[in-house]
């Protein structure tokens, strides 16, 4: 049974660095989906925060010579939570999994599945990619210069590890989640990511060394303070630990479990095999629905500080702005798919989608009314054909856009339904020439401009409802433009869902023109 609350989480983030694009795209995602759900008028709880133990963190903290705890302390100070206010994320909650809210409820955890006889001690020796904080299989591996084993994501050599370590009894598991995922089709999203872990797991699995002894920077194991408890078992139980698990039973049951984990498909594993084991070992529920997110692409490579090819947000947003920052990468790239950045793709599509389409309309329309109204909203006469068609197509674009974003999280079709809305009302616009009915001064030619500006702006109601999740900022200022604040209260309180309803801005709304929504691009800065 789903809980209560629309629960959605991104991953927690690794502090070796500061944040790039690639992190940026997930949790505006998350952030653009839990919007979207309370605009519905639901209860939502929304979860980021950052990863904080393991080698990888450790390594780096010595390389810059303070302790990990300092490392992380600045980096999330600086760099991570300013970026997620900078970039309008409304979280509800930002986990460090370097919290005593965290870390002892991890040590319950795995106590529990210690005490349940799911986990043994055993010794391992592989191939280990510190910056996956992973060991590898052969078939995740790749040949380098003179032979040496790489790992595929990093593109680094493994080191080959030999340790001691306590293991989860995770082969045990490979039937039932079979069968989970065949009852639950839905589980993996999308299908290419659903096929992957599906084969991976046909093949047969591992138990999984759930702790290291070789350092010591993680959450002790509790039965033997030697090692400490591998870093994804520690990171994943995150979900659970920023909910109340262990701490507040009456919320953890509202929350948990989550119903959507947005992750980047190179994670996909932990989150689509590991994660749902743990908890039917622990004899918790499963996520509803795993999400993995496509790389970002920058000249064939996927965007990380470790391939040099991380940009930092604020390179966009400095230019472009933070809406069109939000709106650009979900816009532009198919959600679960690999998609390339660029700064010319970026210039395009805002130049012509943001500011002649969408802001030019908004401009128009204002001044229009302003110019032949006064400013004030008139009442619209009798609607001919044009403007039932504008009707209906608001309707299909509300209906279109809730059903894909809310949904099916195709954050590209429901923004398109949106701006394929957008031009149907430039069309209508073009066809209808307000500016040559207002020179008809008789009381047919001034009803029939009535009806005309009363369609569009009631058409950019609808518009600036359904990108409000998107664009927060520039709907609220287009909002405040068509005097809807004033004639129907808050934008935020305004049901996505009803959205596509027609003749909600009543006649006589203050019709002002504010700032263009979107300006005119500068030259590229160097």
């Amino acid at each position: 049974m789903p809980s209560p609350t629309y629960y959605v989480s991104t991953p927690i983030y690794y502090v070796n660095d500061a944040p790039h694009l690639g992190h940026a795209y997930t949790t505006v995602a998350g952030d653009v989906l839990t919007r979207w759900h309370r605009q519905r008028g639901e209860k939502v709880w929304f979860l980021t925060g950052t990863d904080e133990h393991g080698q990888k963190i450790m390594r780096t903290a010595e390389a810059n010579g303070v302790t990990p705890q300092e490392w992380c302390d600045k980096l999330v100070g600086e760099a991570w939570q300013p970026l997620w206010e900078h970039l309008n994320i409304a979280h509800d909650d930002f986990i460090r999994t370097t919290q005593r809210r965290h870390t002892d409820r991890v040590q319950e955890f795995v106590q529990d599945l210690y005490d349940k006889g799911e986990i043994y001690k055993g010794g391992y020796e592989g191939p280990y990619c510190v910056g996956c904080e992973e060991y590898k299989l052969p078939g995740d591996l790749i040949e380098g210069e003179g032979g040496a084993q790489l790992c595929a994501i990093h593109k680094k050599p493994v080191e080959l590890l030999k340790e001691e370590n306590y293991f989860f009894k995770l082969s045990a598991y490979g039937p039932m989640l079979l069968e989970f995922y065949e009852a639950n089709p839905g589980f993996i999203q999308p299908e290419s990511a659903r096929n992957e872990v599906l084969n991976f797991v046909r093949q047969g699995l591992q138990d999984l060394s759930i702790s290291r002894s070789t350092f010591d920077w993680g959450v002790p194991v509790p039965w033997d303070p030697q090692h400490v408890i591998y870093v994804w078992v520690d990171a994943l139980l995150n979900y659970a630990t920023a909910v109340g698990y262990g701490a507040d039973d009456a919320r953890f049951e509202e929350i948990f479990p989550a119903d959507v984990h947005l992750v980047g498909k190179d994670i996909l594993r932990f989150h689509a095999i590991i994660w749902p084991a743990m908890l039917m070992a622990n004899g918790l529920p499963v996520p509803g629905r795993v999400a993995a997110n496509g790389w970002l692409m920058v000249g064939g490579e996927k965007m990380s500080k470790s391939n040099l090819t991380g940009i930092k947000p604020q390179d966009l947003t400095s230019h472009f702005g933070v809406d069109a920052y939000r709106w650009y990468f979900l816009r532009a790239i198919a959600f679960g798919q690999d998609g390339s950045f660029s700064w010319e793709d970026f210039t395009a599509r805002y130049t012509s989608e943001l500011a002649n389409d969408y802001g030019n309309l908004a401009s128009r329309v204002a001044a229009m009314v302003g110019k032949y109204f006064g400013g004030e909203l008139p009442a619209p006469a009798a609607d001919g054909d044009a403007e039932q068609a504008v009707k209906e197509g608001l309707a299909k674009a509300a209906a279109e856009a809730d059903r894909r974003i809310g949904d099916e999280l195709d954050f590209q079709g429901g923004i398109l339904a949106v701006f394929d809305f957008v031009k149907q009302v430039n069309g209508y616009l073009t066809e209808q020439e307000p500016w040559k009915v207002a020179k008809d001064e008789s009381p047919e030619g001034r009803a029939r401009l009535a009806t005309i500006l009363y369609t569009a702006a009631e058409a950019l109601r609808g518009v600036a409802v359904l990108l409000n999740p998107v664009m927060p900022e520039t709907s609220g200022r287009l909002w405040d433009s068509l005097g809807a604040e004033a004639a129907l209260g808050a934008l935020v309180d305004q049901r996505v869902q009803e959205a596509g309803g027609w003749g909600a801005l009543p006649a006589g709304a203050k019709v002002t023109k504010g700032a263009v929504l979107f300006p005119r691009l500068e030259e590229k800065p160097e």
